[in-house]
Parts: structure tokens; C-alpha cells; sequence
């Protein structure tokens, strides 16, 4: 058992150069809707420490997408308690198993209104997830990022209020993620989806990623991992530094990322594909100056086939309950506009 909690803050008034971050996120089950909600620290010196309020709705049935974001002073924001409660910019984040996030927040783009509730599912598929080979590293100097998710598989239940509508949040699957480090990574691709059965219950869960770090100041080689949850088994593809066995291609043209691993537990290998007008471009800073451009989608198509050791092959798709990130430095020209 951990001492530090999954969700504890990890940044420190007076530390400089650090990123943290908290995100959740839930698709409906038969529409291609969607939200992401997420709550940041940035601190590029000792300080200038600032927490960022975060909000993307995703609608393709209707073709159309809030997106903003609010900033203020660090000091004007609460991380604080066990389990993590968060106030900041008009949102509200109680992060717990049984959990909620509250708030509203306003641009050029109108405003946003969210209620929402959610259960973690308390089946093996709910359980928090590691994707770093070793507990050790959690806490350590490599990697440079850290990725947990201390709550995998939520369902979620309540209301957003945008565009003068109201839609209604019942049975959303979704997630909760936990990152921090002294620095965005170089480049990456991560996904992370549910397969749901006819009934709109989880069965299996994928996430994973290939990232370039830097080390005195040059980036890596690609390094990836994955983690596969289906009823009460895992398989879990998370030798970093094994890059014979691993194969991954990261597509920034074609928003597409493809992966494939070799392990113990057998082979896997992930597709996932966005459509560019169903996704948003965040901006990213670092504490170096630079700004990284984050090409987000929660509506991705997603194929899964998994070789186990010992076991059958099985496969698992979703048309549009994936959650896809690419990370890159230089801005994407289909996007117009950087949140």
C-alpha cells in the first residue's frame, strides 16, 4: 500500500518548475457526445504558480464543441483534504470513489453548467491503475511525466447546461487521471477507452501510451506502455525501455496512433483514430518557455486485439468512446484557434 495517496498534490508552494494535473472525462453510450473536465497547476518559477480551470464538450451528432478555459493565481485556488477536494475558477472536484464535480465557466464561445455525480465501478475493472513498470518509479526523477489513474471505470450521472440546452449525463462511462512532472512530455499519443456490452456495461478497458521524453535536453527514442483490463484478468505491456518489442507509430497527419507489444503476458495491439473537426487544440506551457499543442478527442474509434499467453485471442472495438490525446511542438494548421 502507497503512503502518498493516488490524488494527493504533488506540488509544493515555492517549487518551480512543475506541471500537474487532474482530468475526467465520460462518453455517452449511444451518441457521440462527450465532456472533459480537468484542473492544472503550473509553476515555471517560485512565484509564479497559477491553477488552470479546464472545459471541453464534445457533440458531433450536432457538429459543435464548447471549449474554455480560466486562469488564476494559484493562491486563489484549493487542492487540499483526503480524498482530493478541489476548488478552482467556478469548478468543484470532490475526487473520491463515490465522488462529483460542480461548476460553470464563461467565454466567446457562451457558457457551461455541470452537475455531475459518479460511482466507481467496484469490480477488478475499477481498481486504480499504475502504467509504470514499478511502484518505485512513481516518486522517482524518471520519468520526467507521471501518469496514475486512480479511478479507471466510473459511471457518471447528472447534468451540463451549454448552448441553452441541457443534456442529460445517465450512465456515462468514464475515467479519472492524475499526471505531474517538471515538464510536458516531448511528444506522445495516449488513449484510454471501455468496451461495453449490449446492456452499457464494462467488460474490458484499454490505456496506454508511446511518449518521447527528453534527457539533457535530447529527446528519446519512443517508449511505450499498456494496460488491459477484461473481467477479473490483466494484461499489463509496460517494459519501457524494451523498445525491441515494441512498434508504435505515431500519425500527426492522419490522427491516428497504432500500437504493438510484445510481453509476458503476450501480444496486443491498439489502433485509435480521431476525426480533426471532432477534436480541440489545448495549449500547453512549459516551464522552459515552450508551448506544446494538445490535439484532444473523447470520441475516437478504437480497435483492441489481445493474444494472452495460455488463453484465447480476443478482440474489442468502439466507433467513438475513445479518449485520444497527441502532444506535438509546433501548431497543427487545422486548428484555428489554441484554448
Amino acid at each position: 500500500m502507497r503512503e502518498i495517496d493516488d490524488n494527493a498534490l504533488r506540488y509544493r508552494p515555492g517549487d518551480a518548475g512543475h506541471v500537474e494535473s487532474y482530468f475526467l472525462r465520460a462518453n455517452a453510450r449511444d451518441e457521440k457526445l462527450a465532456f472533459w473536465l480537468k484542473a492544472t497547476v503550473f509553476a515555471p518559477r517560485k512565484d509564479s504558480a497559477i491553477a488552470e480551470l479546464w472545459c471541453i464538450v464534445f457533440d458531433a451528432e450536432e457538429g459543435r464543441y464548447f471549449s474554455e478555459k480560466r486562469t488564476v493565481p494559484f493562491a486563489r485556488a484549493s487542492f487540499q483534504g483526503d480524498p482530493m477536494a478541489i476548488e478552482i475558477a467556478g469548478g468543484e472536484f470532490l475526487l473520491a470513489p463515490d465522488g462529483h464535480i460542480r461548476g460553470q465557466i464563461e467565454g466567446d464561445g457562451g457558457s457551461c453548467q455541470w452537475e455531475i455525480d459518479w460511482e466507481c465501478d467496484d469490480s477488478p475493472l475499477g481498481s486504480r491503475l499504475c502504467m509504470l513498470p514499478s511502484e518505485k518509479m512513481v516518486d522517482g526523477s524518471f520519468p520526467r511525466s507521471t501518469p496514475l489513474t486512480p479511478f479507471p471505470s466510473l459511471s457518471m450521472k447528472g447534468t451540463i447546461d451549454v448552448w441553452g440546452e441541457r443534456l442529460e449525463v445517465d450512465e456515462w462511462r468514464g475515467m479519472q487521471g492524475h499526471n505531474w512532472g517538471d515538464e510536458h512530455a516531448w511528444e506522445y499519443a495516449w488513449g484510454q477507452c471501455p468496451f461495453v456490452d449490449s446492456y452499457g456495461e464494462p467488460f474490458c478497458w484499454v490505456e496506454g501510451f508511446s511518449a518521447r521524453t527528453r534527457i539533457a535536453g535530447r529527446p528519446t527514442p519512443i517508449i511505450s506502455a499498456l494496460a488491459v483490463r477484461r473481467g477479473e484478468s490483466e494484461y499489463r505491456f509496460d517494459r519501457l525501455v524494451d523498445l525491441w518489442r515494441q512498434d508504435a507509430t505515431i500519425d500527426l497527419d492522419g490522427y491516428r496512433w497504432k500500437l504493438k507489444l510484445r510481453g509476458p503476458d503476450g501480444e496486443a495491439a491498439l489502433s485509435m483514430v480521431a476525426e480533426p473537426d471532432e477534436m480541440v487544440c489545448l495549449g500547453y506551457h512549459n516551464p522552459d518557455g515552450r508551448l506544446s499543442y494538445c490535439l484532444n478527442s473523447k470520441l475516437a474509434r478504437v480497435d483492441l486485439r489481445v493474444n494472452p499467453v495460455n488463453e484465447a485471442s480476443f478482440e474489442c472495438s468502439s466507433e467513438h468512446g475513445g479518449a485520444l490525446e497527441f502532444l506535438r511542438n509546433s501548431p497543427d494548421p487545422h486548428f484555428q484557434r489554441v484554448v
